[in-house]
């Protein structure tokens, strides 16, 4: 016969069990370490311009350093403002983040009279990643080998030019009226939904320059398919030395991108600094490195507390651009 327990040594007996059972259950995905499954990164351009490559560049030692998937989507149009409000919208788990720019956290808050997200309340800074370097650069077809050639001929042919950008509010959509502004020039505004489309028309002769990002440009220059004038940053490259600034023809010209990953608003500060943590360690590589820097991505990093402040402070800096120069979304 078995023995006959009492009421207080039943339960006692019941309670080992369940502690015993519990033990061998999963954990909650809250608890479990990140990352546990596959981290979306959403790219809210077209593939081909700088942020794409950025991604393409960085994905594998990342996939690497997390021990997870990083999975690259390209979700383009609105100058960015499509992908990055479909991340603002996503859960705040760590598990989609946007890789956005210049244009899709900063310079669109003075070019639309309204966006469908607050690039400061709705996103959660994690980190800075690189600055991008632009060049000006033309189709071959035109008659110019320099920056005051390239004023000369659109002050003698005023609207027949053409510059591509990659959208309304794109940095080299105010970076080119800039030139306009500054050189008082008659110059039409093609907008694209992205770098990639945009180099397309340029190689093709249905815009005939721009200014925009290294990467995507400069190795059609390597083949003699594109003419680069002038880089826009205030310092030459150490890349390409030969080549002047526009500054130099214009004093006081600069338009310098960059471009940065956040996440939804109300991320765990431990999933943040981990993020933090892999990609700063991963731009840090000398072979990462070394790629992005033959492409005009100068590497930052940095805390996202400091990426947080310096989205704010570009808010600011670019509304003010916009305004002074006129530019509008179309």
């Amino acid at each position: 016969m078995g023995e006959i327990l009492g009421p207080k040594r039943f339960a006692a007996v019941l309670t080992c069990a369940a502690i015993f059972a519990a033990a061998f259950l999963p954990l909650p995905v809250a608890a479990q370490a990140y990352p546990s499954k596959p981290i979306r990164v959403v790219v809210p351009f077209p593939p081909g311009g700088a942020v794409d490559f950025f991604a393409r560049v960085v994905q594998m030692p990342l996939t690497e350093m997390l021990g997870q998937p990083l999975i690259i989507e390209n979700k383009g149009g609105a100058s960015g403002m499509i992908g990055a409000d479909a991340v603002a919208k996503s859960p705040p788990d760590g598990y989609t983040l946007l890789l956005g720019n210049i244009a899709s956290l900063a310079i669109n808050v003075g070019i639309y009279p309204k966006m469908p997200y607050d690039p400061v309340k709705d996103f959660t800074p994690i980190i800075r990643t690189v600055d991008v370097n632009y060049v000006l650069v033309v189709n071959p077809s035109l008659p110019v080998k320099t920056v005051p050639e390239l004023i000369a001929y659109a002050k003698a042919h005023p609207g027949q030019l053409s510059y591509g950008s990659a959208g309304s509010g794109s940095l080299p959509h105010l970076a080119d009226e800039l030139f306009k502004a500054t050189t008082a020039t008659d110059i039409v505004h093609v907008p694209y939904k992205g770098g990639g489309p945009m180099v397309t028309d340029l190689l093709g002769g249905s815009v005939q320059m721009t200014i925009a990002d290294q990467a995507n440009l400069m190795p059609h220059v390597a083949t003699g398919k594109m003419r680069a004038l002038a880089v826009s940053s205030p310092r030459r490259s150490t890349v390409y030395p030969d080549l002047p600034t526009i500054a130099e023809s214009l004093p006081g010209f600069e338009a310098t991108a960059w471009q940065g990953l956040v996440g939804p608003a109300g991320m765990a500060p431990d999933v943040v600094r981990r993020i933090n943590e892999a990609f700063a360690k991963v731009m840090a590589m000398p072979d990462v490195r070394q790629r992005l820097l033959s492409a005009g991505l100068d590497p930052v990093g940095g805390s996202p507390e400091a990426f947080g402040d310096f989205i704010a402070a570009e808010i600011v800096k670019w509304s003010k651009i916009a305004k002074s120069v006129g530019a509008r979304a179309e």
